[in-house]
Order: structure tokens, then C-alpha cells, then sequence
């Protein structure tokens, strides 16, 4: 039934969503529309997600679902960022952050945990995310900042490029490590009952729907940038507010339908890496991306956050590392996390 509805949203979005472009409908109409038609489109993303961790395994199904994820607010932010926009940029970059280990973890913990009294992932993994976590959140946002504050805005970017390569070097020695070196040396003690699941859609397939969603996201995501000036006059709200909480909302709009609908089945392995690795994606990959393709556009963004957000994220990493280092979950830890993205949406809506 709901793929239905997703399916109409999405027949029916991408159509409405070229028509309004060339029309010049009113821009609070159309940021409606192209909210809900990403939405509608990353169901699909979602599905074929499911259908290659079933061939593939959780690791690189939870890995996919984490990049094609993230390449949808890739997109958006490139596209902000050729608009000037390196506040929202910024913000998108924390919202995703709290998004990912407080939302959608905290989504697939409680919404699990009601049809499961207890759910288990690989504790292995969990820790070692956590010591990532710890190191691109809290080392590598959080000195910046520090060291910044005696630097000239030269100085300040060629400390963020620094970072940069730093950080993708090290993400990609991190999957190496996951996929390559280590794979298979640490395993789950959780039962695996789902070899005889038949996925949806064959390889060939999922990809190829990944791809096309991705595609026409990439489109509707660069009219829906032009929309943000407008709304956030119209409603009041500050940039902070449209980056952290509805870019990124609409950006992992994937993730978290996949991350739910994994946690509903007991699938707590991919739900989780889903969550925490899409985090580790745009603290290691895409935030550092970014700062290096500023280079190119008129204003360059360094690698600086607010106050307000650095405190935001490093409390979500500390509290996903105490929540999920013992290597299982249940509804009220869900909650928990919950209630941590409402404090904090409450607070960033208010500045």
C-alpha cells in the first residue's frame, strides 16, 4: 500500500514539479512540491537499497543506501553553494549530522523496538564507528574551530583544505579496512535468518533505479534551492533552521525510510550502518568535498561551524556512542534519541 502511494507521489511530482518550473508557479507551491517528490522518489532508492543488502550484505547495502543517499544533498548543497548560500551549506552539513544519529537512528530504534522487545547489531562495527565518530566529529570540526580563531580568513581556508584531504584519505582507508582488509574478521553474534529472502529487484536493476532517481533529484534539487530565500522570508525562518532541519530532512528523506523499514524487520545490522555510516559519509566525504569544490565558485566555504553547532553534533556522537556501544537497541533508546533532535530543532527554530 505504501509503495503505491509513493509510486502515485512520484508519477505524479516529477511531472508537476517540470510544470511549475516553466510556469513560474509560486515558490512556496513549488518548495511543497519538490519536498514531496524527493520524498516520493527516495522511497524508490529505498527499495532498491533493500534488494541489493539482501545480495550483497548489510555492509555495502547499508554503504549504497548511505552514498546515493547523501548524493541527493550533495547535490542540493553544490548547487547552494554556486548560489552563495554557505550558510545553508553549513547547516545542512550539521542537520545531516543530527539528522542521521538522532532521527533516523532514533526512528528505527523505537519504531523496532515496539514490534521487538530487544534488536542486535554487530557490536564490533559499533565500536568501531564510534572511535570514528569521535575523531571526524570532535577532532577534526571541533580543532578547526579552535585554531581558527587567531588565523586570517587565508590562513582559515588553507587549515580547512588541510582537513579535507585528511579526512577523505582516512574515510577511504576506513572502507578498505571494512570491505577489504577486515572483512569477515569481525562477525555478528547476531543470527542470520535471511538467506532465503528473495530481493525485489535483480543488481542490474536496483542500480539502475538508484541512478535515475538520483538523476532527477539532481534536477528538481537545483529549482528547489532558488525556492529557500522565499520561504524563509515568508515563514520567518532563519537560515540555520532551513539547513539543519528541512534541507536535511529532505536530503535523507532515503535514509530514512530505508533505515525504518530495515529496523522493522529485525534487519538492525543494515539499519544501523545506514544511520551511523551515512553520518561518517558527510563528516569524512562529503563535508571535505565540499570545502574543495568552494574553490571554484566565487565564495569558499571553510570548514567552520557556529558554536551553537559544534555543541549539537558533538552531543549527538556522544550520546549515539553510549546508546549503541553495547551493540543492542530497544524503543525507549529510540525515544531517547528522539527527544535529543526535538531539543535541538526547538532551540535552532528559535535563534
Amino acid at each position: 500500500m505504501t509503495n503505491k502511494i509513493f509510486m502515485l507521489m512520484t508519477f505524479i511530482g516529477v511531472p508537476v514539479s517540470l510544470i511549475g518550473t516553466f510556469m513560474h508557479w509560486p515558490s512556496i507551491l513549488l518548495f511543497i512540491i519538490y519536498c514531496l517528490t524527493i520524498v516520493a522518489l527516495s522511497s524508490y532508492m529505498g527499495r532498491a537499497t533493500e534488494s541489493l543488502a539482501i545480495v550483497a550484505g548489510p555492509r555495502i547495502g547499508g554503504l549504497l543506501n548511505a552514498t546515493f543517499g547523501n548524493a541527493v544533498e550533495l547535490i542540493i548543497s553544490i548547487f547552494s553553494l554556486k548560489a552563495g548560500l554557505v550558510g545553508v551549506v553549513l547547516a545542512s552539513l550539521t542537520g545531516s549530522v543530527l539528522g542521521n544519529l538522532l532521527l533516523v537512528a532514533g526512528l528505527s530504534f523505537f519504531v523496532g523496538g515496539l514490534k521487538f522487545k530487544r534488536q542486535k547489531f554487530n557490536v564490533y562495527d559499533a565500536r568501531h564507528n564510534s572511535g570514528l565518530l569521535m575523531f571526524a566529529i570532535i577532532v577534526a570540526f571541533v580543532i578547526p574551530e579552535v585554531f581558527s580563531v587567531d588565523m586570517s580568513g587565508t590562513k582559515k581556508l588553507s587549515l580547512s583544505i588541510g582537513i579535507s584531504i585528511t579526512l577523505i584519505l582516512l574515510y577511504l582507508a576506513a572502507l578498505f579496512f571494512k570491505l577489504v582488509t577486515h572483512r569477515g574478521v569481525y562477525q555478528s553474534d547476531v543470527p542470520a535468518d535471511h538467506h532465503d529472502e528473495e530481493p525485489e529487484w535483480g543488481i542490474g536493476r536496483s542500480i539502475g533505479v538508484l541512478l535515475i532517481a538520483t538523476l532527477i533529484v539532481a534536477y528538481i534539487s537545483e529549482h528547489l534551492v532558488h525556492t529557500f530565500e522565499y520561504v524563509a522570508e515568508s515563514f520567518g525562518w532563519s537560515e540555520l533552521f532551513i539547513g539543519i532541519i528541512i534541507v536535511a530532512i529532505v536530503g535523507n528523506a532515503a535514509e530514512h525510510a530505508s533505515a525504518v523499514l530495515m529496523a522493522v524487520k529485525n534487519k538492525m545490522d543494515v539499519a544501523v550502518e545506514i544511520a551511523i555510516g551515512s553520518t561518517l559519509q558527510v563528516a569524512m566525504f562529503v563535508a571535505p568535498v565540499l570545502v574543495l569544490l568552494s574553490l571554484f565558485f566565487d565564495k569558499t566555504m571553510p570548514l567552520l561551524f557556529t558554536w551553537q553547532e559544534l555543541i549539537a553534533m558533538v552531543s549527538s556522537v556522544l550520546l549515539m556512542v553510549v546508546i549503541s556501544n553495547d551493540g543492542e537497541t530497544n524503543w525507549f533508546e529510540g525515544l531517547t534519541l528522539l527527544a535529543a533532535y526535538i531539543i535541538m530543532g526547538i532551540g535552532f527554530y528559535l535563534l
